[in-house]
């Protein structure tokens, strides 16, 4: 006979084992019955490809070779070939292949590459291409099933499913611009590129990265939106480079203690500490001090989420923005400038380099980044930066303009700046 106890054990592990199938599968999508995902996975594997990476590298002793790297990728464009995917998958690379669901090995060119987002653009033959519909991730909720498809360990087109376990995470991506999805679909090393896939069999993230201490996965995941993404893709084929948006500001971060201390209404938001001359905010009105605390109708709690509002904008947008001047609350519009072609500032490149502004040398018609000012006490001072440096190279790479800056930054966390000071040339070290 079951005793008393073990009866209570056994109605709790059945109670977890129901628990367990129902967040596995949704009972019903769309009105239907559902008793498997196998239709969707049907559907929607054809359009996920694996990506096979060369890349050329010289070791210590002047030997060359191949050394090779995977990923996923997603065909959002059956006419065009055109394959989205991350990328750092495909950075660095020297050749690039995408194998098909059918078998079939294509090789790819890259069309443009954004390492602030994490997003890269394919182009293969189109020939007899399957595309997966690319869903409005804005309507994405906490709670909606997913499926996760991509290549984890070179498995071709493994399937996990799981839920959206949040939204609008940042801090994960240093120095990028954020704004992911969270699921505990499981995603491994591989599945980079992949494609997130609602139950309509829509594209609404492409997988990037896992949170691990292990390399494995614990069921924390994180994916591109299909907004940021699709916004990406739009202005590499539009432009044939991302022309990001620049409000022309640097800025603190306001949180209760602060707005308690400077006696302010407010309990987040982004302190201007800087106006750059003829940007969008000095153009707008805005003026230091001023705490923006919404853009577009959005809140902003802080200087982050206002870096990367803005940073996930294209230049020349329209933006409304309200702050918050002497605790009287205004508003403004402004028209965004690009981040290239104007002053950058050193949190947008690296944290080593945060509280310097930079702008295209002034001194040299060629190449060279200008360290345009630097503020007293901040760590790009703290590494020995000043006003007036010339950097010409970045870990032993040419540094032709602001792009270049960025785009070597973002890629390492050790930088090492060759610099022009008058007449002599230094090496800093930034971590």
């Amino acid at each position: 006979m079951m005793t008393k106890t073990r009866m209570i054990w056994t109605c709790l592990l059945l109670a977890l084992a129901s628990l367990g199938a129902h967040a596995a599968l949704p009972t019903s999508v769309g009105g239907q019955a559902v008793t498997s995902l196998a239709p969707l996975v049907e559907a929607a594997s054809p359009a996920v490809v694996n990506i096979q990476v060369t890349q050329m590298r010289r070791d210590r002793f002047g030997r060359t070779g191949e050394v090779g790297g995977a990923g996923s990728g997603v065909i959002v464009d059956a006419e065009g070939g055109h394959i989205l995917t991350n990328h750092h998958v495909i950075d660095g690379a020297d050749k690039i292949q995408v194998t098909l669901h059918d078998g079939r090995t294509l090789d790819a060119e890259i069309v443009g590459s954004d390492a602030g987002t994490d997003i890269a653009l394919l182009k293969v033959e189109p020939d007899n291409l399957t595309e997966m519909p690319i869903g409005n991730s804005d309507n994405v909720r906490v709670g909606d099933f997913v499926i996760a498809i991509g290549n984890p360990y070179g498995l071709d087109n493994t399937v996990t499913s799981g839920i959206v376990s949040a939204l609008g995470r940042t801090g994960i991506n240093q120095g990028g611009f954020e704004n992911f999805i969270q699921t505990d679909a499981s995603i491994n090393p591989g599945n980079s590129g992949g494609a997130l896939v609602n139950m309509d069999g829509e594209l609404i993230g492409i997988n990037s990265m896992i949170f691990s201490r292990s390399g494995g996965n614990v069921g924390i995941g994180f994916a591109v939106p299909t907004e940021i993404a699709s916004s990406i893709m739009g202005q590499i084929l539009d432009f044939g480079e991302i022309r990001r948006g620049l409000l022309g500001v640097n800025f603190d971060n306001i949180d209760r203690e602060i707005a308690k201390t400077l006696d302010l209404d407010v309990e987040g938001g982004a302190l201007i500490t800087r106006v750059f001359p003829e940007s969008a905010a000095e153009k707008a009105g805005l003026k230091v001090g001023d705490i923006i605390v919404a853009v577009n109708g959005e809140t902003i709690t802080s200087g982050t989420e206002l870096r990367n509002t803005i940073g996930l904008m294209r230049s020349g947008d329209d933006v409304e923005l309200r702050y918050l001047r002497d605790n009287k609350s205004q508003k403004t519009s402004a028209k965004l400038g690009q981040l290239e072609d104007q002053l950058l500032a050193g949190e947008d490149i690296h944290p080593g380099l945060s509280g310097a502004s930079f702008a295209r040398s002034s001194t040299s018609s060629d190449s060279g980044v200008e360290v345009s000012a630097v503020e007293e006490g901040s760590p790009a001072a703290q590494r020995g930066l000043q006003s007036g440096d010339v950097i010409t190279a970045v870990n032993r790479v040419l540094v032709r303009d602001l792009r270049d800056l960025q785009t070597i930054a973002q890629s390492n966390r050790i930088l090492f700046l060759l610099i022009q000071r008058g007449e002599r040339s230094l090496m800093l070290q930034i971590r």
